[in-house]
């Protein structure tokens, strides 16, 4: 989090970073000094740059010198905001000026709670939860009941790649360990990112492409220059900082760690990143499979080991008015697939990407362009699903299916000089991005033959151009209306099935399918300032999604979903209509916010599974001992509903802290318009806790009860108990003397997850019933910054 301090603060009004609700005294001037808290700062990806910070309890802050990126400027702008102090581990941030929820995840918080995959850290917030495919292993986060082809990832702006939006059992190539920040973001601000962020964005932040000098380099402040010197006399010498970041974890005798370096002088700023995670088979607190008690699993969940690593370079050059810069980042993992059918067959994931990404920001010395920034991507993905042809034979191991993925995006916004229209303040973004992707997923058996693997190579490209218009009535009062228009192009091929699809001895023939769409999308959003501190929001959206390659294109088994999926040509495009309400309180001793929703979908896409078993080819379907079940992609219509709520009340002063309660509650209710139930939704949860806090120490319980999920779809879909997860946590922050070992900053804790060590069973994922979440752990780790 302080990384992200740092960067809004040299951003400026220049960044695309949101910065919290403004700050303002939390308790009574009369309270001691030791009760009173830092300023929580949160930032949240914005076509729209706005500036406002969160809950404070601090009287003063000290003033920091003005951006230098913003240098041609200094002299006619107004005084910079004053800096907020480091935030506080354990204060809930509150974003009180966007349109619609962002839950914002910080550095601090990662680093305490740990996970190999966002869906695991992302599993117990309000309205969000993870697919939980693998547990550590492949784990993508499920907004509001909505998943894959309706959540975006990105990461420093761009997409993240790999294939977990095409099959539940495949990772997300961001790991925790080396991200700084994470935002969910949900409403209008995801139409940047296109129409399949329906649900909600998951952006993950680094400095892997730095936008600013190490936080060690001279301002020009420091040298007493001009604004206008030269960059370069401003930071002659180099500097370096550095972060570690380790812990152990009892469930899966589990380590992990990370080193993160940056460096700078001159005009050039460095970063580099290596990290690493091994597990084994995490315990359990009894037999996994609810169908199958027979099997001895010594208190493990069979065949769940992890093994996974990367490494990150990068730098960026600063020039007069702005920056530009690049990286490469390569992951690396290896892990296990349980379940009956992954422990049969050693099921386990070879996967490995290449990413290349550039970055930059220009601000022109013109009267009605502010600035000028984009984004560009190239990523090269291949995973091999390897296991045992025959459970019996211990030669047959091999690969079983290969997934590549080659994408490349380019995205360019210009946020022009804000207006006065009379009636309004009006500020302006447009965007524009290009975006291609190449899929495969042959298959090693019978090369050559007919339909070999999940499908034929296909491609797509999108194009796309969208605009955010904000106007400010006065200080309380703000409108957004935003519009988004693509052109989506996809080719490749597929036989047509019989209606009932059952093999009935027609031979199958490839069928070239080049299908195309225009979906377009809007919005409008109004802004509230209310009494007592809080914030009222109302946004209305329409987002139309053109089907992905996936939903049109498959045709063949997926050993490791343990299913055969059968694409639709004829989709046509997906229509959501929603309407969201917020309030929100980001200053005083209460904290909290509320959010209800209600979307409608025409023609909702979803995967059904028509209870019939097939093995590896369309010709087995039906047959006695088949394995995979089939899953059709299909289209209806369907209501989504639900809401959010997650409050923070520091209840009094006690030695020397403060101590409080907090507590969440979401619910999300999907039907179809005959009443009959969407499938893998979220059950209604709630919970609570206590939390005792000062300037170095956050002691908190917490206990998140999710009841019983039996609203289910009609076939397939088994009833999901309710549990109760309890989860503890100590950490200690502190400065340290440089003389001891080189350290300037440590932060060390202990946390335990499922204290109760309860059978959790996850309702979303597709392995529910064969795989229980981890038992009860602990989980230590120590973050060291020099």
């Amino acid at each position: 989090m302080s990384f992200q301090l740092r960067r809004a603060q040299r951003l400026g009004g220049a960044s695309l970073l949101l910065l919290g609700a403004a700050a303002t005294p939390a308790l009574a001037q009369d309270k001691p000094a030791a009760t009173e808290l830092p300023a929580v700062t949160v930032t949240a990806p914005s076509p729209i740059v706005r500036r406002a910070i969160v809950p404070s309890r601090t009287a003063s802050r000290a003033t920091r010198p003005a951006p230098a990126r913003n240098r041609e400027r200094t002299a006619e702008a107004a005084p910079a905001a004053p800096a907020s102090a480091t935030p506080q581990p354990g204060v809930l941030p509150v974003v009180t000026n966007q349109f619609a929820t962002v839950t914002v995840i910080p550095n601090e918080e990662i680093r305490r709670q740990g996970g190999g995959q966002l869906g695991d850290l992302l599993f117990s917030k309000p309205g969000i939860t993870g697919s939980s495919f693998a547990p550590g292993a492949s784990s993508r986060p499920i907004i509001r009941g909505l998943d894959v082809n309706r959540v975006g990832i990105v990461e420093n702006g761009t997409n993240a790649g790999g294939a977990s939006d095409l099959g539940e059992d495949h990772f997300v190539p961001i790991d925790p360990l080396a991200t700084n920040q994470i935002e969910v973001v949900r409403g209008p601000a995801a139409l940047r990112y296109g129409s399949t962020s329906i649900g909600g964005v998951v952006s993950a932040t680094n400095n892997r492409i730095p936008d600013a000098l190490p936080a060690c380099a001279p301002s020009f402040q420091a040298y007493g220059l001009p604004a206008k010197a030269p960059l370069a006399a401003a930071a002659t010498s180099p500097c370096v900082t550095a972060e570690t970041r380790t812990a152990f974890s009892s469930v899966d005798r589990g380590v992990e760690s990370g080193v993160l370096l940056d460096t700078g002088g001159g005009n050039f700023a460095f970063h580099a990143d290596v990290y690493g995670r091994t597990t084994s088979d995490y315990s359990i607190p009894s037999y996994p499979y609810l169908n199958d008690q027979t099997r001895s699993v010594n208190g493990r969940q069979p065949n769940s080991a992890t093994r996974s690593d990367g490494a990150s370079i990068g730098g960026s050059y600063f020039f007069q008015g702005g920056y530009i810069g690049a990286s490469i980042t390569q992951n690396d993992a290896l892990y296990h697939i349980p379940g009956i059918d992954g422990a049969d067959h050693n099921t386990r994931i070879d996967g490995h990407q290449t990413k290349i990404n550039v970055k930059g920001e220009y601000h022109p010395d013109a009267a009605a362009i502010d600035t000028v920034r984009f984004w560009a991507g190239a990523t090269d993905y291949r995973h091999n699903e390897i296991g045992l042809a025959d459970p019996a034979d211990p030669t047959s191991d091999g690969v079983r299916q290969t997934f590549t993925n080659k994408e490349q995006e380019i995205r360019t916004e210009v946020q022009l000089m804000p207006f006065n229209a009379r009636f309004a303040e009006v500020t302006t973004a447009l965007g524009f991005q290009v975006g291609h992707q190449e899929l495969s997923a042959p298959s090693p058996d019978n090369p050559g033959t007919l339909f070999n693997g999940l499908w034929d190579p296909n491609n797509s490209t999108r194009v796309a151009a969208y605009a955010f218009n904000e106007f400010k009535f006065t200080e309380q009062t703000k409108a957004q209306i935003a519009g988004r228009i693509e052109h989506v192009e996809l080719h490749g091929t597929t036989p047509n099935f019989p209606a009932d699809y059952l093999p009935d001895g027609t031979p199958q023939a490839g069928i070239a399918r080049n299908p195309s769409f225009t979906p377009k999308s809007g919005s409008i959003g109004l802004l509230q300032d209310l009494p007592g501190g809080m914030v009222g929001s109302i946004t209305a959206q329409y987002v139309e999604r053109a089907p992905k390659a996936a939903e049109l294109f498959s045709r063949g088994g997926h050993d490791a979903t343990a299913t055969f999926d059968i694409g639709n040509p004829n989709l046509t495009i997906e229509t959501a209509k929603s309407v969201e309400l917020g309030v929100r309180r980001a200053t005083g001793p209460f904290r909290f916010e509320a959010t209800v929703y209600y979307t409608h979908f025409d023609n909702f896409i979803y995967r059904r599974l028509t209870g019939v078993m097939c093995d590896d080819d369309f010709a087995s379907c039906g047959t006695p001992g088949a394995e995979l079940n089939q899953a059709v992609y299909s289209q209806r219509n369907a209501n989504f509903r639900g809401g959010e709520f997650q409050s923070q009340l520091d209840v009094g002063a006690f030695q020397g802290g403060i101590w409080g309660i907090e507590n969440q509650l979401d619910m999300v209710r999907a039907t179809f318009t005959d009443g009959t139930n969407v499938p893998r939704i979220p059950p209604l949860r709630m919970g609570g806790g206590v939390f005792w806090r000062d300037d170095n120490w956050l002691m908190r319980v917490n206990l998140l009860h999710a009841f019983a999920q039996n609203n289910v779809a009609v076939i397939a879909e088994t009833p999901t108990p309710g549990y109760n997860l309890l989860k503890a946590e100590v950490s200690y922050k502190t400065k340290l003397d440089r003389n001891w070992f080189g350290a300037r900053e440590m932060t060390a804790g202990i946390l335990g997850n499922n204290l109760l060590n309860e059978n959790i069973r996850n309702s979303v994922s597709y392995t529910k019933d064969e795989v229980l979440m981890p038992g009860i752990g602990v989980r230590a780790f120590a973050n060291f910054k020099f």
